[in-house]
């Protein structure tokens, strides 16, 4: 009986310390969302989408995405896409540098609240995705970003 009341004592002390962290996240975003924090910051982001083979409007769906995870990124992706017209080479280098490094500001510190060693984690998930999403921008075919833009809808 002791040994599950440990157990269940353990869980709620790493529930609590989940929403220490989530839901001053979740204020945040919130707050991002209503005062356009985001847009803002796009000044100081967008050479960093074009190291990434990226161009400008790209910028904003990769800023959310790495900032916020993939959920709230992808429906950037999709608002920025049919808005502003983003082509298919930065919707293609943007998801896939967020399949390699999404959230990593929330999820960082939730791995860091249950144990992990949060610089090392950062540092290899930005690495690897800066290179992947940087090769293919440079190495893929160009013929590989051309596609008709009403396939798939």
């Amino acid at each position: 009986m002791e040994l599950a009341f440990k157990i269940t004592l353990g869980a709620f002390k790493t529930v609590k310390n989940l929403a220490v962290i989530v839901v001053p996240l979740m204020i945040l975003m919130q707050l991002a969302r209503d005062y356009k924090l985001m847009e803002r910051m796009l000044g100081l982001f967008s050479p960093v989408s074009r190291l990434l083979g990226m161009s400008r409007r790209a910028a904003l769906p990769l800023l959310v995405g790495l900032a916020f995870g993939l959920a709230y990124g992808a429906g950037v992706i999709i608002q920025v896409s049919e808005e502003e017209g983003l082509s298919f080479k930065d919707r293609f280098l943007v998801v896939l540098f967020l399949v390699a490094c999404h959230a990593v500001v929330e999820d960082t510190m939730v791995f860091v609240a249950v144990g992990a060693n949060g610089w090392l984690l950062l540092l290899s998930r930005l690495s690897v995705a800066v290179a992947v999403t940087a090769l293919c921008a440079r190495f893929l075919p160009l013929g590989a970003f051309r596609v008709r833009e009403d396939e798939g809808r």
